[in-house]
Protein backbone atom coordinates (compact mmCIF):
# COMPACT_ATOMS: atom_id res chain seq x y z
CA UNK A 1 0.00 0.00 0.00
CA UNK A 2 1.19 3.45 -0.65
CA UNK A 3 -0.02 5.65 1.56
CA UNK A 4 0.54 10.10 1.69
CA UNK A 5 0.37 12.24 4.95
CA UNK A 6 -0.46 15.70 4.40
CA UNK A 7 0.68 18.51 6.49
CA UNK A 8 2.58 21.56 6.42
CA UNK A 9 4.69 21.15 9.81
CA UNK A 10 6.97 18.39 9.34
CA UNK A 11 8.85 16.43 12.39
CA UNK A 12 11.68 16.81 13.88
CA UNK A 13 12.15 20.37 12.12
CA UNK A 14 8.94 21.19 14.27
CA UNK A 15 7.79 19.08 17.26
CA UNK A 16 4.17 18.98 18.38
CA UNK A 17 1.34 16.68 18.89
CA UNK A 18 0.13 16.39 15.39
CA UNK A 19 3.79 16.10 14.01
CA UNK A 20 4.39 13.39 16.29
CA UNK A 21 1.62 11.46 15.65
CA UNK A 22 2.74 11.72 11.98
CA UNK A 23 6.00 10.36 12.83
CA UNK A 24 5.02 7.63 14.75
CA UNK A 25 2.50 6.00 12.75
CA UNK A 26 4.45 6.27 9.39
CA UNK A 27 7.89 4.85 10.78
CA UNK A 28 5.78 1.81 12.24
CA UNK A 29 3.71 1.77 8.37
CA UNK A 30 6.91 1.84 7.26
CA UNK A 31 7.52 -2.07 7.56
CA UNK A 32 5.37 -2.84 5.42
CA UNK A 33 4.06 -0.18 3.62
CA UNK A 34 5.32 2.96 1.28
CA UNK A 35 5.08 5.87 3.00
CA UNK A 36 5.59 9.68 2.42
CA UNK A 37 4.74 12.83 4.05
CA UNK A 38 4.07 15.92 2.01
CA UNK A 39 4.72 19.28 3.86
CA UNK A 40 6.78 22.25 3.54
CA UNK A 41 10.50 22.30 3.28
CA UNK A 42 12.07 23.26 6.78
CA UNK A 43 15.09 22.05 5.33
CA UNK A 44 17.90 22.60 3.05
CA UNK A 45 18.69 20.41 0.34
CA UNK A 46 16.76 17.79 -0.97
CA UNK A 47 13.69 15.65 -0.03
CA UNK A 48 14.40 13.87 2.97
CA UNK A 49 13.92 10.24 4.40
CA UNK A 50 13.48 9.87 7.95
CA UNK A 51 13.02 6.29 9.45
CA UNK A 52 12.09 4.95 5.68
CA UNK A 53 9.37 7.95 5.34
CA UNK A 54 9.86 9.59 2.62
CA UNK A 55 9.31 13.23 3.40
CA UNK A 56 8.91 15.83 0.47
CA UNK A 57 8.54 19.82 0.53
CA UNK A 58 6.06 21.35 -1.52
CA UNK A 59 7.64 24.54 -0.56
CA UNK A 60 9.10 27.04 1.46
CA UNK A 61 7.89 29.01 3.93
CA UNK A 62 10.20 31.79 5.27
CA UNK A 63 8.20 33.28 7.82
CA UNK A 64 6.71 31.61 11.16
CA UNK A 65 4.57 29.34 11.58
CA UNK A 66 2.92 31.35 14.27
CA UNK A 67 1.48 35.06 14.52
CA UNK A 68 0.86 36.91 17.57
CA UNK A 69 0.42 33.16 19.18
CA UNK A 70 -1.57 32.07 16.17
CA UNK A 71 -1.46 30.20 12.95
CA UNK A 72 -0.59 32.21 10.25
CA UNK A 73 -3.94 32.36 8.08
CA UNK A 74 -1.45 33.07 5.14
CA UNK A 75 0.86 30.15 5.60
CA UNK A 76 -2.06 27.69 5.33
CA UNK A 77 -3.18 29.81 2.32
CA UNK A 78 0.03 28.92 0.86
CA UNK A 79 0.42 25.47 2.19
CA UNK A 80 -2.90 24.93 0.42
CA UNK A 81 -1.49 26.16 -3.15
CA UNK A 82 1.65 24.41 -3.05
CA UNK A 83 -0.31 20.80 -1.77
CA UNK A 84 -2.22 21.57 -4.60
CA UNK A 85 0.86 21.74 -7.62
CA UNK A 86 3.41 20.08 -5.25
CA UNK A 87 1.30 16.54 -4.19
CA UNK A 88 2.55 14.18 -6.95
CA UNK A 89 2.02 10.62 -7.11
CA UNK A 90 -0.51 7.74 -7.37
CA UNK A 91 -1.20 6.60 -3.99
CA UNK A 92 -3.99 4.53 -2.37
CA UNK A 93 -4.61 6.49 0.41
CA UNK A 94 -4.04 9.86 1.49
CA UNK A 95 -4.34 11.10 5.19
CA UNK A 96 -4.85 14.69 5.14
CA UNK A 97 -4.49 16.54 8.33
CA UNK A 98 -7.72 18.82 8.82
CA UNK A 99 -6.36 21.77 9.35
CA UNK A 100 -4.78 23.93 7.68
CA UNK A 101 -7.64 23.78 5.97
CA UNK A 102 -6.79 24.62 2.16
CA UNK A 103 -4.67 21.75 1.83
CA UNK A 104 -8.12 19.37 2.59
CA UNK A 105 -9.55 21.19 -0.76
CA UNK A 106 -6.19 20.17 -2.51
CA UNK A 107 -6.09 16.68 -1.13
CA UNK A 108 -9.25 16.36 -2.14
CA UNK A 109 -8.79 17.06 -6.00
CA UNK A 110 -5.75 15.17 -6.06
CA UNK A 111 -7.64 11.94 -4.68
CA UNK A 112 -10.43 12.46 -7.55
CA UNK A 113 -7.80 12.75 -10.62
CA UNK A 114 -5.53 9.98 -9.32
CA UNK A 115 -8.73 7.83 -7.82
CA UNK A 116 -7.41 7.81 -4.40
CA UNK A 117 -9.22 7.31 -1.17
CA UNK A 118 -9.16 10.59 0.85
CA UNK A 119 -8.83 10.59 4.80
CA UNK A 120 -9.42 13.22 6.83
CA UNK A 121 -7.87 12.93 10.38
CA UNK A 122 -9.14 15.73 12.37
CA UNK A 123 -7.34 16.78 15.80
CA UNK A 124 -10.07 19.28 16.76
CA UNK A 125 -13.40 20.64 15.83
CA UNK A 126 -14.10 24.98 16.38
CA UNK A 127 -17.71 25.03 15.54
CA UNK A 128 -18.66 27.82 17.15
CA UNK A 129 -15.57 28.60 18.56
CA UNK A 130 -14.09 30.34 15.65
CA UNK A 131 -15.88 33.43 16.64
CA UNK A 132 -14.50 33.93 19.59
CA UNK A 133 -10.86 33.47 18.20
CA UNK A 134 -11.48 35.77 15.34
CA UNK A 135 -14.26 37.95 16.05
CA UNK A 136 -16.30 38.48 12.56
CA UNK A 137 -13.66 37.02 10.83
CA UNK A 138 -13.97 33.93 12.41
CA UNK A 139 -16.94 33.33 9.68
CA UNK A 140 -14.43 32.55 6.94
CA UNK A 141 -12.97 29.85 9.26
CA UNK A 142 -16.28 28.23 10.19
CA UNK A 143 -17.29 27.87 6.71
CA UNK A 144 -13.93 26.42 6.01
CA UNK A 145 -14.20 23.82 8.85
CA UNK A 146 -17.57 23.08 7.80
CA UNK A 147 -16.82 22.40 4.05
CA UNK A 148 -14.11 20.55 4.88
CA UNK A 149 -16.31 17.81 6.58
CA UNK A 150 -18.00 17.61 3.40
CA UNK A 151 -15.13 16.30 1.66
CA UNK A 152 -15.02 12.25 2.11
CA UNK A 153 -16.65 9.81 5.07
CA UNK A 154 -13.66 8.51 6.20
CA UNK A 155 -12.72 10.37 8.80
CA UNK A 156 -10.63 9.97 11.62
CA UNK A 157 -11.13 11.29 15.11
CA UNK A 158 -7.81 11.86 17.63
CA UNK A 159 -10.20 11.97 20.72
CA UNK A 160 -13.91 10.95 21.92
CA UNK A 161 -14.17 15.03 22.20
CA UNK A 162 -13.22 15.55 19.09
CA UNK A 163 -15.40 12.66 18.11
CA UNK A 164 -18.45 14.13 19.77
CA UNK A 165 -17.81 17.75 18.47
CA UNK A 166 -17.92 15.79 14.70
CA UNK A 167 -21.41 14.39 15.51
CA UNK A 168 -22.89 17.24 15.86
CA UNK A 169 -21.72 18.20 12.53
CA UNK A 170 -23.19 15.28 11.62
CA UNK A 171 -19.75 13.71 10.56
CA UNK A 172 -19.20 9.93 11.47
CA UNK A 173 -15.54 9.31 12.59
CA UNK A 174 -13.77 6.50 13.42
CA UNK A 175 -11.49 7.50 16.69
CA UNK A 176 -7.78 6.91 16.87
CA UNK A 177 -6.11 8.23 19.48
CA UNK A 178 -2.65 9.84 19.59
CA UNK A 179 -0.18 7.67 21.58
CA UNK A 180 3.07 6.99 23.40
CA UNK A 181 6.46 5.24 22.87
CA UNK A 182 5.68 3.62 26.51
CA UNK A 183 8.86 1.90 26.11
CA UNK A 184 11.15 4.51 25.67
CA UNK A 185 9.00 6.12 28.44
CA UNK A 186 10.23 3.16 30.71
CA UNK A 187 13.83 3.15 29.55
CA UNK A 188 14.51 6.43 30.20
CA UNK A 189 16.27 7.58 33.69
CA UNK A 190 14.84 10.75 36.10
CA UNK A 191 16.95 13.66 36.01
CA UNK A 192 19.01 14.98 39.46
CA UNK A 193 16.57 18.15 39.52
CA UNK A 194 13.91 17.34 41.42
CA UNK A 195 10.22 18.87 41.72
CA UNK A 196 7.35 19.60 42.90
CA UNK A 197 5.36 20.20 39.97
CA UNK A 198 6.11 20.28 36.06
CA UNK A 199 4.13 21.60 33.41
CA UNK A 200 5.06 20.66 29.61
CA UNK A 201 3.81 22.73 26.52
CA UNK A 202 3.99 25.41 24.32
CA UNK A 203 3.22 29.04 26.43
CA UNK A 204 0.45 30.39 24.65
CA UNK A 205 -2.70 31.91 26.34
CA UNK A 206 -5.24 28.42 26.17
CA UNK A 207 -2.40 26.86 28.23
CA UNK A 208 -3.25 29.32 31.37
CA UNK A 209 -0.18 28.78 33.20
CA UNK A 210 -0.73 31.39 34.78
CA UNK A 211 -3.09 29.65 36.63
CA UNK A 212 -0.34 27.63 37.81
CA UNK A 213 1.66 30.28 38.59
CA UNK A 214 -1.24 31.57 41.18
CA UNK A 215 -1.43 28.27 42.59
CA UNK A 216 2.34 27.92 43.42
CA UNK A 217 2.11 31.67 45.34
CA UNK A 218 -0.87 29.93 46.81
CA UNK A 219 1.52 26.85 48.13
CA UNK A 220 4.03 28.47 48.93
CA UNK A 221 2.78 29.87 51.73
CA UNK A 222 2.45 26.07 53.48
CA UNK A 223 5.29 24.98 51.54
CA UNK A 224 7.94 27.95 51.35
CA UNK A 225 10.51 25.92 49.02
CA UNK A 226 7.54 24.24 46.55
CA UNK A 227 9.59 24.42 43.41
CA UNK A 228 7.91 23.95 39.88
CA UNK A 229 9.25 23.59 36.19
CA UNK A 230 7.79 24.89 33.42
CA UNK A 231 9.25 23.74 30.14
CA UNK A 232 7.99 25.32 26.68
CA UNK A 233 8.46 28.01 24.96
CA UNK A 234 5.84 30.10 22.82
CA UNK A 235 4.43 33.82 22.87
CA UNK A 236 3.60 34.10 26.42
CA UNK A 237 7.14 33.07 27.86
CA UNK A 238 8.58 36.37 28.98
CA UNK A 239 5.23 38.03 30.27
CA UNK A 240 4.93 34.71 32.43
CA UNK A 241 8.46 35.31 33.87
CA UNK A 242 7.36 38.94 35.06
CA UNK A 243 3.95 37.70 36.53
CA UNK A 244 5.99 35.08 38.39
CA UNK A 245 8.63 37.84 39.38
CA UNK A 246 5.76 39.89 40.09
CA UNK A 247 3.74 37.42 42.88
CA UNK A 248 7.18 36.52 44.60
CA UNK A 249 7.36 33.36 43.19
CA UNK A 250 10.49 33.75 40.79
CA UNK A 251 12.74 31.58 43.02
CA UNK A 252 10.24 28.99 42.96
CA UNK A 253 9.51 28.57 39.21
CA UNK A 254 11.89 27.49 36.94
CA UNK A 255 11.27 28.16 32.87
CA UNK A 256 13.21 25.77 31.30
CA UNK A 257 12.73 26.47 27.96
CA UNK A 258 12.27 24.43 24.78
CA UNK A 259 14.16 21.12 25.21
CA UNK A 260 15.13 19.67 21.79
CA UNK A 261 16.02 16.06 23.01
CA UNK A 262 12.58 14.23 23.93
CA UNK A 263 14.39 12.17 26.70
CA UNK A 264 14.98 15.10 28.25
CA UNK A 265 11.83 16.21 28.66
CA UNK A 266 10.75 12.49 29.95
CA UNK A 267 13.80 12.79 32.60
CA UNK A 268 12.61 16.07 34.03
CA UNK A 269 8.80 14.74 34.08
CA UNK A 270 10.22 11.37 35.88
CA UNK A 271 11.58 13.72 38.78
CA UNK A 272 8.77 15.50 39.81
CA UNK A 273 5.87 14.34 41.53
CA UNK A 274 2.65 15.76 40.00
CA UNK A 275 2.29 17.34 36.22
CA UNK A 276 -0.36 20.34 35.70
CA UNK A 277 -1.65 20.84 32.79
CA UNK A 278 -4.35 23.91 33.16
CA UNK A 279 -5.25 24.48 29.61
CA UNK A 280 -8.50 25.10 28.13
CA UNK A 281 -7.85 23.70 25.01
CA UNK A 282 -6.17 20.39 23.99
CA UNK A 283 -7.17 18.52 21.03
CA UNK A 284 -5.85 15.42 22.73
CA UNK A 285 -3.01 15.61 25.05
CA UNK A 286 -0.07 13.50 24.64
CA UNK A 287 1.44 15.02 27.91
CA UNK A 288 -0.98 14.05 30.17
CA UNK A 289 -0.16 10.09 29.00
CA UNK A 290 3.81 10.42 29.25
CA UNK A 291 3.33 12.36 32.79
CA UNK A 292 1.39 9.33 33.59
CA UNK A 293 3.65 7.02 31.78
CA UNK A 294 6.33 8.08 34.08
CA UNK A 295 3.53 7.25 37.38
CA UNK A 296 2.60 10.83 37.84
CA UNK A 297 -1.19 11.94 38.40
CA UNK A 298 -2.00 14.59 36.08
CA UNK A 299 -3.99 18.07 37.20
CA UNK A 300 -6.06 19.14 34.42
CA UNK A 301 -8.86 21.86 34.34
CA UNK A 302 -13.11 20.85 33.14
CA UNK A 303 -13.50 23.10 30.27
CA UNK A 304 -15.66 22.16 27.25
CA UNK A 305 -12.61 21.98 24.33
CA UNK A 306 -9.52 20.45 26.84
CA UNK A 307 -10.22 17.01 25.60
CA UNK A 308 -7.20 15.82 28.31
CA UNK A 309 -10.16 15.76 30.20
CA UNK A 310 -10.88 12.07 28.60
CA UNK A 311 -7.62 10.85 29.52
CA UNK A 312 -7.96 11.22 33.24
CA UNK A 313 -10.33 9.42 35.52
CA UNK A 314 -10.75 11.72 38.34
CA UNK A 315 -9.35 10.43 41.68
CA UNK A 316 -7.66 7.10 39.89
CA UNK A 317 -4.77 8.92 37.26
CA UNK A 318 -4.98 12.45 37.78
CA UNK A 319 -8.13 14.60 38.99
CA UNK A 320 -10.47 17.37 37.33
CA UNK A 321 -11.15 20.56 39.04
CA UNK A 322 -12.27 24.03 38.13
CA UNK A 323 -10.10 26.57 36.18
CA UNK A 324 -9.11 27.90 39.00
CA UNK A 325 -5.40 28.79 41.56
CA UNK A 326 -7.13 27.76 44.50
CA UNK A 327 -9.03 24.20 42.80
CA UNK A 328 -5.56 23.54 41.94
CA UNK A 329 -3.71 24.41 44.75
CA UNK A 330 -6.37 22.04 46.69
CA UNK A 331 -5.67 19.16 44.14
CA UNK A 332 -2.09 19.53 44.23
CA UNK A 333 -2.47 18.75 48.55
CA UNK A 334 -4.48 16.41 48.10
CA UNK A 335 -2.66 14.37 44.84
CA UNK A 336 0.39 14.62 47.58
CA UNK A 337 -1.73 12.40 50.22
CA UNK A 338 -2.42 9.86 47.48
CA UNK A 339 -0.23 7.54 45.94
CA UNK A 340 -1.87 6.76 42.12
CA UNK A 341 1.39 5.58 40.13
CA UNK A 342 -0.05 2.22 39.30
CA UNK A 343 -2.90 3.50 37.96
CA UNK A 344 -1.04 5.87 36.31
CA UNK A 345 0.75 3.62 34.63
CA UNK A 346 -1.71 1.15 33.75
CA UNK A 347 -3.60 3.94 32.14
CA UNK A 348 -1.01 5.05 29.88
CA UNK A 349 0.24 1.87 28.97
CA UNK A 350 -3.11 0.92 27.11
CA UNK A 351 -1.92 4.53 24.46
CA UNK A 352 1.27 2.52 23.19
CA UNK A 353 1.74 3.66 19.46
CA UNK A 354 2.49 0.02 18.32
CA UNK A 355 -1.48 -0.75 19.87
CA UNK A 356 -2.54 2.84 18.01
CA UNK A 357 -1.12 1.86 14.50
CA UNK A 358 -2.81 -1.54 14.82
CA UNK A 359 -6.09 0.47 14.84
CA UNK A 360 -4.99 2.65 12.21
CA UNK A 361 -3.67 -0.08 10.00
CA UNK A 362 -7.20 -1.92 10.94
CA UNK A 363 -9.25 1.33 9.40
CA UNK A 364 -7.03 1.70 6.15
CA UNK A 365 -8.08 -1.81 5.36
CA UNK A 366 -11.79 -1.43 6.20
Amino acid sequence: MKLAFVYDAVYPWIKGGVERRLYEIGKRLADKHEVWWFGLKWWDGTDRELDRIHIHGVGRWRNHLYVRGRRSIEEGVYFGFKTLIGLRGNFDLIDCQEFPYFSCFSSKIHSIIKGSSLIITWHEVWRDYWFEYLGKKGFFGWIAEKLVSKLTNRNIAVSERTRRDLEKMRVKAEVIPNGIDFKLIQKTKKSEEESDIIFVGRLTREKNVDLLIKSVKLLKMEIPDIKCVIIGDGPEKESLKIFSKNLGVSENIIFKGFLDNYADVISHIKASKLFVLPSSREGFGIVALEANACSLPVITVKHERNAACDLIIDNVNGFICLPSAEEIAEKVKWAAQRNMSKECVENAKRYDWNEIVNSYEHFLNA
